[in-house]
């Protein structure tokens, strides 16, 4: 079989974590069996519609290097080919005109309710006569296409992650297949166009799982081969709640501008369901492709975990500062997402040297940095360490101040200033937290940051040794 998958997202607004998911399973999932994957855009519903957010989809999309081979194709621009089918269902009595009003379907619901009754349709326009309904369309009366479903079916299919599923049409509603604007429901377009390409699987939300048998029954009215169905399970909160926006930001989009590399999103949310069932944790897409498998998608939801990514991303991005040669254009990348963020482009690629193995997310270093940039006011306490005094203090400020204003510019490198500094205690009598820590928070004002040498580096000489005598100064005050 030549496996054919696709994603179909629509353009209401920005990639959900959960639609980056789907779309990484559907990638996966053709690739690894040397099948073709194609990118649809489901943008039948106008109401919800979003300007140019099919554009951004597409980008984004391209952006995770999950590259397709086919689209984006517009449902939009299919409208006549769904409406040819929908009637043909009417033709063959599968389906009919419905011109129930709004006012009406409210009150039909509204009286379900109350009688505690399956909320559905009461398929009142089923019993009009062709004559009838001839005159509403010639009067231009609102209407709607519905499928007139089979009575007491048991409709069953084995989904590749649930299993067997099995429902009754009598609990099914007639679904609307064209709606009064003369656009199609997702129902009728999603097997419309998943026949017309030939998709072999669909790969999607566990919310399409309650329509799947409506899908089933329509490529039974059209006599058509019914593709193999696999719903991914739900993107859950720690709080066990839906994954939503109220919680958090929840688009690719989100945490790309957060400085999330696109690699390590896609390495992490390939786990929100999927266990390869080794140890590893750490897969590049092409290793994804090798060992990705519908088997090995659980039921269960998935629980989205910030400090897992976190961990994950940190592990890429020391990873490429480490091997910058090899890794040259995700270096640049990084360095490039820096040097928007930074008010000194200069000195980026220093700062990442020095922050890079504190990361989370590269947006962190705008923080973790500030003090490179504007030296804090920070309580003169602050260079007491906790097992010195203020005497001891104020000695290791000014020893430290002597031996560094003798270090040649040229010798002005982590590894001889952590050496000249380590080589001052002994003659000077000094304890490490007596030398160490003040020159530290002299340097950075802060009571956590990156050790002396490699503040001591990145700041350069003179702006070090300034900073140092304004420590002195407070001490002295």
């Amino acid at each position: 079989m030549n496996i054919i998958t696709r994603f179909a997202p629509s353009p209401t607004g920005y990639l959900h974590i959960g639609g980056l998911r789907t779309a990484l399973y559907n990638y996966l999932f053709t690739k690894s069996n040397k099948g073709k994957f194609i990118l649809r855009i489901e943008d039948t519903d106008r109401t919800r519609y979003v300007k140019d957010a099919d554009k951004q989809l597409v980008n984004t999309i391209k952006a995770f290097g999950l590259n397709f081979d086919e689209g984006p194709i517009y449902q939009s621009q299919r409208l006549k080919i769904y409406q040819k089918y929908a009637k043909q269902l009417i033709k063959e009595k599968k389906a009919y005109y419905c011109f129930c009003t709004k006012e009406r379907l409210d009150n039909l619901r509204k009286n379900q309710e109350k009688n505690k009754q399956v909320p559905k349709y009461d398929r009142h326009c089923l019993s009009l006569t062709d004559s009838e309904i001839q005159k509403k369309l010639k009067n231009k009366e609102p209407y709607v296409i519905r499928m007139k479903l089979p009575d007491n079916e048991i409709i069953n299919f084995n989904d590749l992650v649930y299993g067997e599923v099995k429902i009754n049409t009598n609990d099914l509603d007639d679904q609307v297949l064209i709606k009064s604007d003369s656009f199609p429901t997702y129902h009728l377009a999603v097997v419309v166009d998943d026949h017309e390409m030939n998709i072999t699987h669909i790969i999607r939300g566990e919310e399409w799982l309650p329509s799947t048998p409506k899908h089933i029954i329509l490529y039974k009215m059209f006599n058509w081969e019914i593709p193999n169905f696999a719903h991914l399970p739900l993107l859950l909160n720690p709080d066990r709640s839906k994954l939503s926006k109220r919680q958090g930001d929840v688009s690719a989009e989100d945490f790309i501008k957060k400085g999330y590399l696109p690699q390590a999103l896609i390495n992490y949310v390939a786990f929100l369901g999927w266990n390869p069932k080794t140890e590893k944790e750490i897969y590049s897409i092409q290793e994804l492709i090798n060992d990705f498998a519908i088997e090995k998608v659980n039921k269960a939801g998935a629980v989205f975990d910030i400090n897992k990514l976190n961990w994950i991303n940190a592990t890429y991005i020391r990873n490429i500062v480490e091997n910058k040669t090899k890794l040259e254009k995700d270096y640049k990348y990084i360095l490039n997402f820096i040097k928007n963020i930074l008010p000194n482009t200069n000195r980026a690629e220093d700062i990442l040297k020095v922050f890079s193995p504190r990361l989370n997310n590269i947006q962190e270093i705008k923080e973790l940095s500030s003090f490179i940039f504007e030296l804090p006011n920070y309580d003169k306490n602050l260079l007491i360490f906790k097992k010195s005094n203020k005497d001891l203090t104020l000695k290791g400020l000014e020893v430290g101040l002597q031996i560094l204003s003798s270090v040649e510019e040229s010798r002005w490198d982590q590894e001889n200033l952590n050496n000249v500094l380590n080589n001052a205690l002994k003659p000077s009598n000094l304890a490490p937290g007596d030398l160490f820590w003040p020159i530290r928070t002299a340097l950075s004002g802060l009571d956590k940051s990156p050790s002396p040498a490699e503040i001591l580096w990145v700041l350069g000489k003179t702006e070090s040794l300034n900073r140092i005598k304004i420590a002195i100064e407070k001490l002295n005050t």
